[in-house]
């Protein structure tokens, strides 16, 4: 039994070709290190505790992915690098500007480059700023090739096409959640689901006391990140398909406030995607109900 990590599979599959039976332990599993201490962490005690709950029967496998998903997760993971950079750089050169009192007009990070060539900056200022320019070029053309390799990707896979009959998601959200959950029928219910996105919140309850904080924020972040994106377009853009999905949010935006009410429908969509892939079915839109109660509206 090995431990869940970075070179986890890349081990077991080593081991598994030396004939042996590999188990990838799930380390958020607290029961695996009941006997170790720790006040004292070493490689020794470690391994030492991976052998204990082996013998007792105490670990939670973790579900290893498909060579498929592997493959288009670590697509995924290189674009999301690609546009972090991107990201960083568009924040750089901003404050940059800013500094000598001149600021760049708003629009897509795509053309941010075309932006800052308009403007009547001075030789000194455009030549510090240069270098970053150009990498943003090259990082432009490299993040092209990564949506056109996502999007061929996601054109032969059956279950992102039913999943991007859903308004708000695209080729990436939908990839990067079938790339995640690779196999629906590991989960047994959609709530399942919504906590391993950690979209459920956080509870410290005894008794008849019940506490709730924020989300738990576990599991892969970037497909949180793209479900919440997709909430706020919903509720932003206001796609005639989804006037159930977006009274229901406005709703608790009245009651509880629109962040909550932006998490809230992620982890709906969540769980609406699970149900497209468990039942091998696209998305059909409901009426919205009519509610005599108040309605938050979010800016534009």
């Amino acid at each position: 039994m090995i431990e869940a990590s970075t070179d986890s599979e890349w081990v077991a599959r080593c081991l598994e070709g030396l004939g042996h039976e590999v188990i990838v332990a799930d380390p958020n599993f607290a029961a695996m290190y009941a006997t170790r201490t720790r006040k004292v962490k070493t490689d020794r005690r470690d391994a030492r505790a991976l052998r204990d709950a082996c013998l007792l029967g105490a670990y939670r496998p973790a579900h290893r992915l498909s060579d498929p998903q592997r493959h288009v997760r670590g697509r995924l993971t290189v674009r999301d690098s690609v546009v972090r950079t991107r990201t960083r750089y568009i924040s750089l050169i901003r404050a940059l500007l800013r500094q000598q009192g001149s600021r760049v007009p708003s629009g897509s990070a795509e053309a941010f480059v075309q932006r800052v060539a308009a403007l009547p900056l001075p030789g000194q200022l455009l030549s510090t700023i240069a270098p970053v320019l150009a990498l943003m070029r090259h990082l432009n053309t490299q993040l092209a090739y990564s949506d056109q390799a996502i999007a061929q990707l996601a054109a032969q896979d059956a279950r992102v096409q039913r999943l991007r009959t859903v308004p708000s998601i695209g080729p990436v959200t939908a990839t990067a959640f079938v790339a995640t959950l690779d196999d629906a029928q590991r989960f047994h219910h959609a709530h399942q689901v919504e906590a391993s996105l950690g979209l459920v919140p956080r509870e410290r309850s005894s008794g008849e006391t019940q506490r709730r904080g924020h989300i738990t924020k576990a599991g892969h972040a970037r497909v949180r990140w793209l479900l919440v994106h997709a909430a706020v377009s919903i509720l932003r853009r206001r796609p005639p398909t989804t006037d159930a999905l977006r009274s229901w949010a406005l709703r608790i935006a009245a009651r509880r406030g629109k962040q909550i009410a932006v998490v809230a429908l992620a982890r709906r969509l969540a769980g609406i995607l699970y149900a497209l892939l468990r039942d091998g079915t696209v998305y059909e839109p409901r009426p919205a109900p009519q509610h005599p109660g108040p309605v938050a509206a979010l800016p534009a």
